[in-house]
């Protein structure tokens, strides 16, 4: 299969990059900084510098490609307080750039407590990410309405707290809102659900929370 992972440098898009190649896969991986990341490439990885609001930069980067993996994560310093509008900005031009090539799938990570998963927040969970993600995902609930309203064969998934454990192949992929609930997941294996979700078609227009 041949994937675009736009965000591939850090956090969940060098885990797809690389989940996604040990399972035989063609990779285009595009960031800002791609080729500092990812220095000695193998034949199956095209490495892209770019920026994902950039019209050009995002049409190489989905050029041929059968599904795209959209993993642009919050700053973990304090630009994370300011006001963004990264996460919006960008899937605007992706899902340009998608409709005009008539790619259909993708699939993108916000976070639990994006959108109407929030109405599952404890009190204190809901402070805290108020507190200290608020602005970050004011703009991730404008991005996952985008992606919405798009013709795409979409699916958005909504990690809960992140961890740099190894894959465990054990976590929950929460699909009801009955079932929502924050929780804790390594970053390998949201890779894992997106790869797999990329491979099998599954959970289109599903905003499954993930968890262990």
């Amino acid at each position: 299969m041949k994937l675009s992972v736009i965000g591939a440098s850090r956090g969940i898009g060098r885990k797809v990059v690389e989940e996604s190649l040990e399972r035989g896969h063609t990779v285009t991986a595009m960031s800002r900084s791609a080729s500092q990341t990812f220095t000695d490439a193998p034949e199956a990885l095209t490495v892209l510098d770019g920026d994902a609001t950039d019209p050009a930069d995002v049409a190489r980067a989905t050029e041929g490609v059968e599904a795209v993996i959209l993993t642009l994560g919050v700053p973990k310093d304090m630009r994370v307080l300011k006001p963004t509008t990264l996460f919006s900005d960008a899937t605007r031009v992706l899902i340009a750039a998608m409709e005009a090539a008539d790619i259909k799938r993708l699939l993108t990570v916000t976070g639990f407590g994006a959108g109407d998963s929030a109405e599952k927040l404890s009190t204190p969970e809901r402070l805290t990410q108020k507190a200290l993600l608020g602005r970050a995902y004011a703009d991730k609930d404008l991005q996952e309405k985008l992606i919405r309203d798009s013709t795409l064969d979409w699916t958005i998934a909504r990690p809960g707290i992140l961890s740099d454990n190894r894959k465990s192949n054990a976590y929950k992929v929460l699909v009801e809102k009955e079932t929502w609930r924050n929780g804790l997941i390594n970053r390998a294996d949201v890779a894992d659900f997106l790869v797999t979700a990329a491979e099998e078609g599954s959970h289109i227009h599903q905003t499954p929370a993930l968890q262990r």
